[in-house]
C-alpha cells in the first residue's frame, strides 16, 4: 500500500515538472544565459546578442504585424528616391531590381498605369505579388544598387567542343582560325576563314623529337622557329591527343605530346595575346572523328582518303565544301593520292580539324 502510494506521488511529481528520480534541476548561471537585444520597429521581435551580426540596418523589421508603416523606416529623401524608381522605370530595369523578376515587374507596370503614380511606399504592397517582406528587398536593392552581389550573373553560352569555355559570340565572330596538330615529328597547321577558304597549309619537320635525352631547353628550341612560322589568326585551335592511359607502353608517346601541347599553348599565347583574351583553345580529336565519321570504336580512322575528295571536289564543284586555291591543289594533289607512302597525317588532321570547328559551330 505504502509503496504504491509513493509511486502515484511520484508520477504526480513528474506530470507537475517537479523535481524527482528521472529529473535533475538545471542551474543556470546569470553570466551563461543568452542575451538579446529587442527589436526598434515593433519591440516583441528580438535576436540573440551572439548573432547581432546578422542584423542588417537597412531594413527594417518585418516580422511582426506591429511593425512601423514602410515609409516610417526611410528618409525623405530616400523616399523618393524608391518612389522615383518604381514611378518611371521600365519593365525591364524593374526586372533588374532584387525581388521584382518576372511577373511582379509587369503587375507594377499595370497597377500605376491603372491607378497612377505610387504617393507612398505602403502603397505598393497593393500591386499583386508584393508582400511586406518582400518590400524591404525590393527597396533596399533600389537604394544600394552596387549591392547586390546576388544578383543572377548572365550565363555564358559556350562551346561543349571547346576548351576553355569561350563564349559562343566570340568564336562565331572570328574572321579566321589557325589549326594545329602535332605528331611524334611534325607540327602541321591549317589557316582557315569563315568563308570555308584556305589561306594557308603546311607542317614543318622536327627530327630530334624523340631522339635521345631530349631536355625542355630543346623542345623550346625546336618549337619556337615553327612559332615564329605560323600566321596570326583570332583563334589557334590545338588538337587535344586521345591516347588511353590504359596502355603503360605509350606513356612516353603521351607524355611527348603533353610536353609539345604546352609549349605551344605558351607561346602562342605570348605571342598573340590581345587585351588579356584567351586565343588558344584545345578541341578533341574524337570530336573531329565522330564528326566526319572517321570513328571505328573508340579509335580514329585516317582523314586522306576525305581530304583527297575536298581536295577534288574544290575544283569540280560551284560550291566546294573547302575553297583550295589553285596552285595548293596542285601542289598537294599527288601528295594525298593513294599508293603514297607518306599521306601527311598531321597536316590532313589540321585541315579536317579547321573544317570541324566551323560546322560543329553551325549546328550546336
Amino acid at each position: 500500500m505504502n509503496s504504491m502510494w509513493v509511486s502515484k506521488h511520484l508520477w504526480a511529481n513528474i506530470k507537475k515538472g517537479r523535481n524527482g528520480l528521472f529529473r535533475s534541476t538545471l542551474v543556470c548561471h546569470p553570466e551563461l544565459q543568452h542575451r538579446f537585444l529587442h527589436c526598434t520597429c515593433c519591440r516583441t521581435s528580438r535576436i540573440a546578442s551572439a548573432d547581432i551580426d546578422l542584423l542588417n540596418p537597412s531594413q527594417p523589421c518585418l516580422d511582426s504585424k506591429d511593425a512601423k508603416p514602410l515609409d516610417a523606416c526611410y528618409t525623405p529623401e530616400q523616399r523618393a528616391a524608391i518612389l522615383q524608381v518604381l514611378n518611371t522605370a521600365s519593365e525591364s530595369e524593374l526586372s533588374s531590381v532584387k525581388m521584382l523578376r518576372g511577373r511582379k515587374s509587369s503587375n507594377i507596370i499595370e497597377y500605376r498605369t491603372r491607378n497612377g503614380p505610387f504617393k507612398d511606399l505602403h502603397s505598393v504592397m497593393n500591386v499583386p505579388l508584393i508582400k511586406h517582406k518582400t518590400t524591404a528587398v525590393v527597396f533596399n536593392s533600389i537604394l544600394n544598387p552596387a549591392d547586390q552581389s546576388e544578383r543572377r550573373k548572365p550565363k555564358v553560352q559556350a562551346v561543349k567542343f571547346i576548351k576553355p569555355q569561350i563564349e559562343r559570340k566570340r568564336l562565331e565572330e572570328a574572321s579566321s582560325v589557325v589549326s594545329l596538330v602535332f605528331g611524334t615529328n611534325k607540327i602541321a597547321w591549317a589557316h582557315l576563314e569563315r568563308g570555308r577558304s584556305v589561306l594557308e597549309w603546311q607542317q614543318e619537320e622536327c627530327d630530334r623529337f624523340l631522339r635521345g635525352a631530349y631536355q625542355a631547353s630543346v623542345y623550346l628550341e625546336d618549337i619556337s622557329p615553327v612559332v615564329a612560322k605560323i600566321p596570326e589568326a583570332d583563334f589557334f585551335i590545338l588538337e587535344k591527343p586521345g591516347i588511353s592511359l590504359q596502355n603503360t607502353n605509350l606513356f612516353p608517346i603521351m607524355l611527348h605530346l603533353r610536353t609539345v601541347e604546352a609549349m605551344l599553348y605558351s607561346l602562342l599565347g605570348a605571342r598573340f595575346q590581345q587585351d588579356g583574351q584567351q586565343r588558344v583553345l584545345s578541341m578533341a580529336r574524337t570530336a573531329v572523328g565522330k564528326h566526319f565519321e572517321l570513328m571505328v570504336g573508340e579509335c580514329r580512322t585516317s582523314g586522306a582518303e576525305l581530304v583527297r575528295q575536298l581536295l577534288s571536289d574544290s575544283v569540280t564543284q560551284k560550291h566546294p565544301r573547302v575553297a583550295f586555291p589553285h596552285s595548293m591543289v596542285v601542289r598537294y594533289r599527288n601528295m594525298f593520292r593513294l599508293g603514297v607512302r607518306n599521306h601527311r597525317e598531321e597536316m590532313c588532321d589540321a585541315l579536317l580539324q579547321a573544317l570541324a570547328f566551323y560546322e560543329l559551330l553551325e549546328g550546336d
